[in-house]
């Protein structure tokens, strides 16, 4: 498969918010800041683990400088690195060791999300780990106060994961690849 070039990776993650994170309603908080078009698509073009910091950086900074009137959140899409589930795990140390040297912990954090996501103690084909897939590796920048702001508006909060886990053992694995946002991984592949 072809690299995509940023457009379409950007295309790509924008149908799979719109379609799972939003459609399955994965993440209550979401369509709020899209619909506001308060969301920021950013593609790393970082081909390796140390352009990919400086990229790191250059979001965190942005999104702590720049009013959340203007934007809220942000999605660092990582189309040419990381393509490995255990590579990206082995870098989550350094974005959370960046996020603390630039003296952001408190105010920013990280999510993250990867085509080939699996949660420690599941297989790969549990369908709870649908939940932090993406098209591509992906890096969600997100404010502490806007979080807390929406968990306190969020009664149930502290349920989304359960509730997650069973819309998709609800829709399945078919109804998982009917959203046409990820490639669904087969068993041996």
């Amino acid at each position: 498969m072809p690299s995509p070039t940023p457009d379409e990776a950007i295309a790509a993650t924008r149908k799979w918010l719109e379609r799972a994170v939003i459609g399955l309603n994965l993440c209550p908080f979401a369509k709020a800041v899209h619909v506001k078009n308060l969301v920021r698509y950013a593609v790393s073009e970082a081909t390796d683990c140390d352009a990919l910091l400086v990229d790191l950086e250059r979001e965190l900074q942005f999104l702590h400088e720049v009013s959340p009137r203007i934007t809220d959140t942000t999605l660092l899409i990582l189309p040419y690195v990381l393509g490995r589930f255990d590579d990206f795990t082995d870098f989550l140390d350094l974005v959370e060791l960046v996020v603390r040297t630039q003296g952001l912990t408190g105010k920013l954090q990280v999510a993250n999300f990867h085509p080939d996501y699996c949660f420690p103690d599941t297989g790969p084909d549990d369908l709870g780990n649908y939940t932090n897939r993406a098209p591509y590796p992906t890096l969600h920048m997100l404010r502490e106060a806007s979080l807390d702001r929406a968990i306190a508006a969020f009664p149930d909060a502290a349920n989304i994961y359960e509730r997650n886990i069973e819309t998709l053992e609800r829709i399945g694995l078919e109804g998982w690849r009917a959203l046409d946002v990820v490639a669904a991984k087969e068993s041996g592949d």
